[in-house]
């Protein structure tokens, strides 16, 4: 029996839940605001083809940040710093930051 009662306050706490919702999506609407996903199908398409456009200039500034950073990284293995580890904590102490302004740590 307390089962049965439960399940009628649920259900009626989602109509209620629906009902509010609805409202509150039309006076969204009347008051001219833009539902949904702003996102559609095309504009994620011309992000891709973008993206396509978007490859080499990145890939050069990669190999770039990389050649600028291969001094650097020399200089921290000649002191004895060789684990990944160790070598993205030398970093984080000379404040070089990755090329996405992470500190090179783990989880960074």
């Amino acid at each position: 029996m307390t089962v049965g009662i439960l399940a009628l306050l649920a259900q009626s706490d989602r109509k209620a839940t629906s009902r509010r919702t609805k409202e509150a999506l039309a006076v969204a609407k009347a008051s001219g605001v833009k539902l949904g996903n702003s996102n559609d199908a095309e504009s994620l398409r011309r992000t891709r083809k973008g993206g396509v456009a978007l490859r080499p200039p990145e890939s050069a500034n990669a190999a770039a940040f990389a050649s600028d950073l291969a001094p650097v990284i020399a200089d921290i293995r000649a002191g004895e710093h060789t684990s990944l580890r160790a070598i993205a904590a030398e970093l984080a102490v000379r404040g070089i930051r990755m090329r996405r302004g992470g500190c090179g740590t783990k989880g960074t």
